[in-house]
């Protein structure tokens, strides 16, 4: 057991240091993307250059620049903006972390609720015209770009109609921390969560639809038949069993990445001040610290997300305990 985790901890490591080591070596390898006349100004003297430089320690070897970085981001903490000179990024990841957090959570909420009921109805009614007509709007929904779906929300309850009594309820664009009022909170993240949770109700629906039909033929599902099991039972208890573990592991990277910043598309279009907003603003200006600390903060999450999916794989699957026990 425990070279088994020192195993998984030294893979997970592995991983960490290689993304941070890739967007260092891509930073550097964009063209433009020397930070030194950015921080010195526009029109700096060739002094100040070169005094930015020696400061920022932008004249040393790039191993040793990469080492410091690492330092001031996991170590001190004290890791600051090449953009907003002064800024510390960790404490701005750190404050967006709870906005995404909240939108990912209600739209988790939205996705794994409605997809469930289509997925099951689906398939209890395999190759109807309602199974087709579900599994259309599930593809429908996959196929619709998240910020022209944003947009079009914004455009219709923010503009055109948000007068009339249907949306007069629809606070402007922003965020509202929970502690401040709760109500408020769930509003402002209503539309967004609504908005990033479309694509992920097709794709859940259609996956969990493959599965519970192709756990139909599991020498389970026929022994409960045989058993005198009723439909209700047989579906949502034997075949949900059987059919948890594609689900469940697209549904834990898909949060872990999307609390890790992967909602930037709903953020920008809706003004929310999160992880993935953070990373675009970095992406936009090339400030390294800040997508250095955005990126890693991302990584990690994904990373203990998918060590986290490895262990509830036995408590899902039946199949899974019953052959550790005969081992």
């Amino acid at each position: 057991m425990m070279r088994a985790f020192l195993a998984r901890t030294g893979q997970m490591l592995l991983v960490l240091f290689g993304i941070s080591v890739l967007i260092f070596a891509v930073f550097f390898a964009t063209p433009g993307a020397d930070p030194t006349a950015r921080i010195a100004g526009r029109g700096a003297s060739p002094q100040v250059m070169a005094r930015v430089r020696t400061e920022y320690g932008f004249d040393r070897p790039l191993p040793v620049q990469y080492v410091r970085m690492m330092e001031k981001l996991f170590v001190s903490r004290d890791l600051t903006s090449f953009v907003d000179h002064g800024e510390r990024v960790v404490p701005e990841v750190m404050a967006a972390a709870p906005v995404t957090l909240s939108l990912v959570l209600w739209a988790s909420v939205f996705w794994l609720g409605l997809s469930l009921g289509i997925g099951i109805a689906s398939a209890m009614l395999r190759d109807t015209w309602l199974d087709r007509l579900l599994m259309a709007m599930g593809l429908l929904g996959l196929s619709i770009p998240v910020f022209w779906l944003g947009e079009v929300v914004n455009l219709v309850t923010q503009n055109r109609f948000h007068d009339t009594w249907l949306f007069r309820w629809v606070p402007p664009l922003g965020y509202v921390p929970f502690a401040e009022s709760p109500w408020s909170w769930a509003k402002a993240l209503l539309l967004p969560a609504l908005t990033l949770a479309v694509s992920f109700i097709g794709l859940y629906s259609r996956v969990l639809r493959a599965e519970l039909l192709a756990a139909m033929g599991e020498d389970a599902i026929r022994t409960a038949w045989a058993k005198g099991a009723g439909p209700a039972r047989v579906w949502l208890w034997h075949g949900l069993r059987l059919s948890w573990l594609s689900y469940v592991s697209l549904f834990g990277l898909d949060f872990a990445q999307l609390v890790g910043g992967g909602a930037l598309l709903t953020e920008v279009v809706f003004a929310l001040p999160g992880v993935g907003r953070l990373t675009y603003q970095g992406l936009n200006t090339l400030d390294l610290p800040l997508i250095m600390a955005t990126v890693m903060y991302s990584a990690v999450f994904v990373v203990l997300a998918n060590a986290a999916i490895d262990g509830v794989y036995a408590l899902l699957d039946p199949r899974i305990r019953e052959g550790r026990h005969g081992r």
